[in-house]
């Protein structure tokens, strides 16, 4: 295995075991070998499976936007594209493909666990747009609540008195994640409507008047959250599937 060459450099040969080598002095062997292992699981299941096929004419029209987007009509520039990206015609048009069938694949493994996940994530994946005013005594925040109440400006107050470093945008804190914030908090604000100031609320020895501004439920129906919780989900179940595997590093 040491005397099998790997790559050269300056046509001087370097063998998979000196690359192996150089891979563990780097702290970089971990990495690369996860990443063979990523693949080879990605492939082991896409080639069990019968129900993930790309028909070829996505993938053509993949690489024409792709040509079209970066410039590259021109037969001749995209040969030197793929020339400089160590590639050609053939393995960029597999990669492209490749891509398409990971997407299948992620989209038949999530589909089942999908909306109980989601509904597990919700509370942190809603937010609230929130303002808040936070001092160092219960007395100055009743004072500045019976304030509000007398309509004076919470933006004003915020930048008067608040300790927070957002008192220089008015207070305004948001968008926060609910599943972030301290519960005596959460409780207060989830029953709160937009434009009521709770508290005051005592939180690490100091004291804080809220203003609810806005919610922004979750929801699947938005793409970027559904694909950013299918993408979570495949990392779970590849990193499930590579656990199982028993490797050994074959290097003399």
């Amino acid at each position: 295995m040491e005397s099998v060459s790997f790559l050269s450099v300056d046509d001087k040969p370097i063998s998979i075991g000196q690359a192996v080598r150089y891979l563990q002095a780097s702290g970089k062997l971990g990495q690369f070998i996860g990443d063979v292992l990523r693949q080879y699981a990605i492939e082991q299941e896409l080639d069990k499976r019968v129900d993930i096929a790309i028909g070829p004419a996505i993938t053509e029209q993949a690489i024409i936007d792709f040509r079209l987007k970066n410039q590259l009509t021109d037969p001749q520039s995209f040969q030197e594209w793929l020339t400089n990206n160590g590639t050609n015609y053939e393995n960029f048009h597999a990669s492209v493909a490749f891509g398409f069938k990971v997407e299948k694949l992620k989209a038949a493994i999530t589909e089942a666990k999908l909306q109980e996940y989601f509904i597990e994530r919700k509370i942190f994946l809603d937010r609230v747009v929130v303002s808040r005013i936070i001092v160092d005594n219960r007395e100055l925040a009743e004072e500045l609540q019976i304030q509000i109440e007398e309509g004076a400006s919470f933006e004003q107050l915020a930048k008067e008195y608040s300790l927070a470093d957002d008192r220089i945008v008015n207070g305004m804190m948001g968008p926060v994640s609910r599943g972030t914030m301290p519960d005596i908090l959460r409780a207060a604000i989830d029953i709160a409507s937009p434009g009521q100031v709770v508290g005051p609320i005592e939180l690490e020895q100091r004291y804080g008047l809220f203003r609810l501004e806005q919610f922004l439920p979750a929801s699947l129906e938005d793409t970027q959250l559904k694909q950013a919780l299918q993408n979570e989900l495949f990392e779970k179940w590849l990193a499930e599937k590579i656990q199982k595997l028993t490797v050994k590093l074959q290097v003399n």
